[in-house]
Parts: C-alpha cells; sequence; structure tokens
C-alpha cells in the first residue's frame, strides 16, 4: 500500500541526501550494510530489554538511511544486480531481527503467548511473502501486488512497538496494548497477503503449463 503510494514521492525527497552522499564516497552497497546492522542491533538489544521506544526510534532512523541507498544509485547513474540482491537480503535479515526481538520481549517480558504467536506469524509471512514473489520471478512469472509489503509492515510494528512503549513510561495502561493490536492486524493481513501473492502466481500467463521433464521445476535445495 505505502510502497504504491508514497514511492515517487520518496524519491524525490530523498534525491538530494543521495547526491550528497555518494559525493563523499560512500557507495550504496555501504549504506545497506551500515543501515542494516544499526537496526539489527537496536532491535536485538533495546527490544528484548523493554526500552520499545527508543528501539523504535533507532530502527526508524536507520531503515530510513538504508532506504538512501536506491537515492544513491540512481545519482550514480543506476545499481547493480549485486547491490539489489544485497538490499533484499539484508532487509530480510533486518525484519527477522526486529520481528525476533519483539518475539523475544513477548515471551520474557510480557509473558503474553498471544502476542508471541502473532509476532512468530509475522515473521514468517514476511519472509513468505517477499519469497514468493523472488520465485515467481526467477520462474518468469508474476506475484506483484498484496495488502502488505515491507514498508508497510515497518510503519504498523514500529508505531505499535513506539506506543507501548510511550505507555509503558507515562503509565498510559490502554497505550500498552497498541503493540498487540498492531501485531494481530499485521498477522491477518500478512497471511491475506500470502494468498493474494499465490493467486497471483497461479494467475500468471504460463504459471500452469505443463513443464517437461528435463524442466520440472522442482526447488532445488538452496
Amino acid at each position: 500500500m505505502l510502497s504504491i503510494f508514497g514511492r515517487a514521492t520518496f524519491a524525490k525527497a530523498t534525491a538530494p541526501l543521495g547526491r550528497a552522499l555518494v559525493s563523499t564516497g560512500l557507495t550504496p552497497d555501504a549504506v545497506t550494510l551500515i543501515g542494516t546492522a544499526a537496526s539489527i542491533a537496536a532491535a536485538v538489544t533495546l527490544f528484548p530489554t523493554g526500552h520499545l521506544f527508543w528501539g523504535t526510534m533507532v530502527i526508524w532512523l536507520f531503515v530510513m538511511f538504508d532506504m538512501l541507498d536506491g537515492a544513491m544509485a540512481r545519482a550514480r547513474g543506476g545499481g547493480t544486480r549485486y547491490g539489489a540482491v544485497l538490499d533484499a537480503t539484508c532487509d530480510r535479515v533486518a525484519d527477522g531481527a526486529i520481528f525476533g526481538g519483539l518475539a523475544w520481549w513477548a515471551v520474557y517480558h510480557e509473558q503474553s503467548k498471544p502476542l508471541f504467536v502473532a509476532t512468530l506469524v509475522v515473521l514468517v509471512t514476511s519472509q513468505v511473502i517477499s519469497y514468493a514473489k523472488a520465485r515467481a520471478e526467477a520462474s518468469g512469472l508474476s506475484a506483484d501486488g498484496g495488502l502488505i509489503e515491507r514498508p508497510d509492515r515497518l510503519v504498523i510494528v514500529l508505531v505499535g512497538a513506539g506506543l507501548t512503549g510511550i505507555g509503558g513510561h507515562w503509565g498510559i495502561e490502554w497505550l500498552t496494548w497498541a503493540v498487540h493490536v498492531a501485531m494481530w492486524i499485521l498477522a491477518v493481513l500478512s497471511i491475506v497477503t500470502v494468498a493474494q501473492r499465490v493467486l497471483a502466481v497461479r494467475n500468471s500467463p504460463g504459471a500452469r503449463e505443463i513443464l517437461g521433464t528435463s524442466n520440472s521445476g522442482t526447488e532445488q535445495p538452496s
């Protein structure tokens, strides 16, 4: 949703920053790695210890920093295939750290099994949503669209976690449930998105053609 409506606006806003970073000698790949490493560090240290607000702030800062790699690539005249793969791989690792950190907090800080389950559902489906698209494109098919993409997931989870952190700090009891609500909404929407992407692949031209025995489409070990 957000990736569709906000992509062009975000690209225009970050273009000057991308040019400025390129002029410093940084590469898009370096920005990707720095942003990912910082996001992971915040997720696995601040979230599990109950510092949800500050964890949200730090992760949001470096997620925004990480997104500048695209602006830098455009400023240099284009990106590379390696850069695209690196960016996608780092996104999956960062997502795993964010939801893994929240899952740890749900179990050892909140002792909430429902929140833990919702977080695990989102952790798994977030990887499946991205994998389905990548696997479909590798097979010459399409798996675009769906209710939830990565920007949407990050907004929902970070807003929920940040509000819960504020509620806990100021003693606003009802606000501490924000992350519970956010994770269950995200879990439901993510499951729907998985189904949407599988359906999109099924309806792609050529998706149900019979393959020859030499090209069976059997999944190879990764």
